[in-house]
């Protein structure tokens, strides 16, 4: 089994007598991260929230209710907690018990999760991002050399789990995963009205990758007001379908001040999406592929080692371009990704000139460790 750097993370937060809440997309191994994790105690309650028996056992309780139902035990699992109404009540309650069990809620989306749970159990949880499969893990579980050997591979496939551990069935389980599992949060979720308009914006996003995103171009595109793209936008960022970044500027003069780009968490997904497979010697937008998967990479990476870096891309009216800053602890790092490693690039010279002390990288297939780990 690959094992989740995010393992030892959850492991190191049980000193600290909270409930832990994991989330993350559908398939991206969630509940294989928690029979790992369980393997290190005695009596364990295992919930599962699709079951609508275990449902009810949460549902509606007291807390001597549940004071009886988990203090048995040394862990409890609660999957796909999104089910069951009022979690975030629910969860509010476990936290004051200070129970020695220790709780670990999964969900599939944040959607109600975040509406549920923020309010009513604000410091009472400790919570974990869940995605799919980095370079990083996949190399820890292998070597450096043969991810670098598999580069083309997940720049097409990508990396959910499945996908990875069953290479030859790629396509239909991206396929399947898009079809069965992307929306299914979405669908269901009370704000959404027009459920083929989501999978035309997730197409409109795939097509624009590695773009600057215009939501007055998307609304005119698609038929819809602007307030109404935005809104799904971030809707389907919650199910961590994509994200976005701003643009960084520090009003100088020509920077693009408002600009957005959309990336997707997943290559596979994002190809699954537009129905393209193609081997990149085929392929017209190889140069998006590189940049989605090392961005996404990046954020990846900085969950994982509880960065808090703000990301961003940098644009002027001119057209000059960096493909991400990061800015942590008043340092600014500056990245262009090429998939063409004898490709020529310097930093610009009015980003250089009005931001002295940046750190500039050009990241190649050549080189590109280093920036993820």
């Amino acid at each position: 089994m690959i094992k989740r750097i995010i393992e030892d993370k959850i492991l190191a937060d049980f000193r600290r007598k909270k409930v832990i809440v994991l989330l993350g997309a559908r398939q991206v191994g969630k509940t294989t991260l928690l029979s790992a994790i369980e393997g290190g105690f005695r009596k364990i309650l295992s919930l599962n929230c699709d079951n609508v028996d275990d449902v009810l056992e949460l549902e509606g309780k007291t807390s001597t209710e549940l004071n009886h139902l988990l203090s048995p035990y040394d862990l409890v699992l609660i999957d796909e907690a999104q089910r069951v109404r009022n979690i975030g009540l629910v969860l509010k309650i476990i936290g004051d018990l200070k129970l020695d069990t220790q709780v670990i809620v999964t969900g599939s989306s944040s959607l109600d999760m975040a509406n549920e749970i923020n309010e009513p159990a604000t410091g009472r949880l400790l919570e974990h991002n869940l995605y799919p499969f980095s370079l990083s893990e996949l190399a820890d579980a292998t070597s450096e050399r043969e991810e670098r050997r598999l580069l083309e591979n997940r720049m097409i496939y990508g990396l959910y789990p499945e996908v990875v551990n069953e290479p030859a069935d790629a396509k239909r389980t991206l396929m399947s995963l898009t079809n069965n599992y992307l929306y299914k949060d979405l669908f269901t979720y009370k704000g959404i009205k027009k459920p083929d308009l989501i999978q035309k914006l997730v197409r409109a996003l795939a097509l624009q990758l590695g773009s600057e995103v215009s939501y007055n171009e998307l609304s005119n595109l698609l038929g819809v007001d602007r307030s109404t793209v935005e809104s799904y936008i971030n809707l389907l960022e919650k199910c961590f379908v994509v994200f976005r970044l701003d643009s960084f500027s520090r009003n100088i003069r020509n920077e693009i001040k408002k600009g957005k780009k959309v990336y997707f968490y997943d290559n596979g997904i994002r190809n699954a999406v537009i129905s393209n497979f193609a081997p990149l010697e085929l392929r017209t937008d190889v140069g998006a592929l590189w940049e989605n998967l090392m961005v996404s990479e990046r954020v990846k990476r900085n969950a994982y080692t509880s960065s808090f870096a703000n990301l961003y891309f940098w644009r002027t009216h001119e057209q000059q371009e960096i493909d991400l800053i990061e800015e942590e602890d008043g340092i600014l790092r500056a990245y262009e990704f090429k998939w063409n490693t004898k490709a020529k690039a310097k930093m610009p010279k009015s980003f250089a000139e009005n931001y002295q002390n940046s750190i500039y990288e050009v990241i190649t297939p050549d080189h590109f460790w280093s920036f993820l780990r």
